[in-house]
C-alpha cells in the first residue's frame, strides 16, 4: 500500500526489522525494498534478551556455548516463527560461536516462551519487554542482551559482545518510511516532527518502560542504517542457509 501511495507525505509506515529481511526470504515481493521507499527517521529499537530455563546448568553465555559444544545437535533454540528475530538471533549465535543448535519454530512468541518456561527447549532470544518479567519473577534465567550497549531495564546484564562474541548485535528496530520520490521538503518536515516526538519526556518514559530505546536522527542516517541491515542479514542468511516462513 505504501509503495503505491502518492508521495505527498500523508501516507507513512512504521517499518520494523522484517523490512530488511523480507526481500531476502521472499524475492517475489510486489515492491522493491530499496527503491520504493524513503526513510524519514530511525525512531528506536528494542533489544532481545537471551534466556534459558531455570533448570539449565548454564549461568552465562560462555557456559551455554561450552554446553552446546559438549552436546552438538542436542540443544534447541525456540522462536516465534522462521525468519523472526529470535530465529535470526539463534542463527547468528551458531555462526559467531560455532555451535550446532537446533531451531524449533512456533506459531508466535507466546507458545515458544511457554515451552521455554516448561524446560522443553534449551534457550530463546526474546524481546526484553516480554521476557524480563519472567526473569524478575525467577522463572527464567537471563544471560545477555543483544544490543550494542546494555539495556537500562537490565543494566546488570552484559551484551553478547561483552560476553565474548564480537559483532553480535541484533535489535527489533523501528523506522518511519514514506513512498520514494516524496519531495525533500516534506521529508525534512516529517523528520523534524519525528525527532521532536522522540525527545518528548513523557513519550520517552512511556516507551522506555517497555524496553524501547529512542534514537532519532536524519533521513540519510536512517536510510544508511536500513541498507546496512539488508546487506548484513543477506550475508548471514546466505552463510547459514536459513529459510523464512
Amino acid at each position: 500500500m505504501l509503495a503505491k501511495s502518492r508521495p505527498d507525505g500523508y501516507t507513512l509506515m512504521m517499518g520494523y526489522s522484517a523490512h530488511a529481511t523480507n526481500p531476502i526470504f521472499n524475492p517475489g515481493l510486489p515492491y522493491d525494498t530499496k527503491k520504493d521507499f524513503a526513510a524519514i527517521a530511525h525512531v528506536g529499537y528494542i533489544p532481545l534478551i537471551l534466556v534459558v530455563p531455570t533448570t539449565s546448568p548454564a549461568n552465562s553465555v560462555k557456559e551455554l556455548i561450552a554446553l552446546a559444544k559438549a552436546k552438538p545437535g542436542q540443544l534447541q533454540f525456540a522462536s516465534g516463527g522462521a525468519g523472526a528475530g529470535a530465529h535470526l538471533s539463534g542463527e547468528l549465535l551458531k555462526v559467531t560461536a560455532g555451535v550446532d543448535i537446533i531451531h524449533v519454530p512456533y506459531k508466535g512468541n507466546a507458545p515458544a516462551l511457554n515451552d521455554l518456561l516448561g524446560g522443553h527447549v534449551s534457550m530463546m532470544f526474546d524481546t526484553i519487554n516480554t521476557a524480563l518479567p519472567h526473569v524478575k519473577s525467577g522463572t527464567l534465567k537471563a544471560l545477555a542482551v543483544t544490543s550494542k550497549t546494555r539495556s537500562p531495564l537490565a543494566p546488570e546484564l552484559p551484551t553478547m559482545i561483552e560476553a565474548g562474541l564480537p559483532g553480535f548485535e541484533i535489535i527489533a528496530w523501528y523506522v518511519v518510511f514514506v513512498p520514494a520520490n516524496t519531495p525533500k521538503d516534506i521529508v525534512q518536515r516529517l523528520n523534524a516532527e519525528v525527532n521532536k516526538a522522540v525527545k518528548d519526556p513523557e513519550l520517552r518514559a512511556s516507551l522506555g518502560a517497555q524496553g524501547v530505546e529512542l534514537t532519532g536522527g536524519t533521513p540519510e542516517e536512517a536510510d544508511a542504517f536500513v541498507n546496512g541491515e539488508i546487506e548484513r542479514w543477506a550475508k548471514i542468511i546466505k552463510t547459514t542457509g536459513m529459510k523464512g516462513n
